[in-house]
């Protein structure tokens, strides 16, 4: 068994992050789920949430994630999201501004969309 898996973290604009880690947990639409090397291969549908990944280095990476697909084989972890900001990435204030202003319009995917974002920030 590997000691570590590659992960990419793609969303539809862009790269958001790329290494090697020991353990990603995402919650997908059958529940949260933790990926660490010599996983089973797995795919699937990932929810918004926060992913969290502990990477190779003792460090954390934590990215709110809106949306997409999962897909582990060979000790590769691809997470294909709509959507994704890492944690360093999200500005509070205007996340909390957004969920209040999403709040008064009954909007309820922006909504979503900020409590996802603060939710990765209180993860961070």
């Amino acid at each position: 068994m590997a000691a570590e898996l590659h992960v990419e973290l793609v969303a539809a604009d862009r790269q958001v992050w790329s290494g090697e880690a020991t353990l990603v947990v995402a919650r997908t639409t059958s529940g949260d789920i933790g990926v660490m090397p010599g996983h089973q291969p797995l795919l699937g549908v990932l929810e918004s949430g926060p992913v969290t990944i502990r990477t190779s280095e003792g460090g954390t990476v934590v990215a709110a994630v809106h949306g997409g697909f999962i897909s582990f084989a060979d000790d590769k972890l691809s997470l294909l999201a709509e959507i994704a900001e890492l944690a360093d990435e999200i500005d509070e204030r205007r996340a909390e501004r957004a969920l209040e202003r999403a709040k008064a319009d009954e909007d309820a995917a922006a909504e979503r969309r900020a409590d996802v974002r603060l939710r990765a920030l209180a993860v961070h």
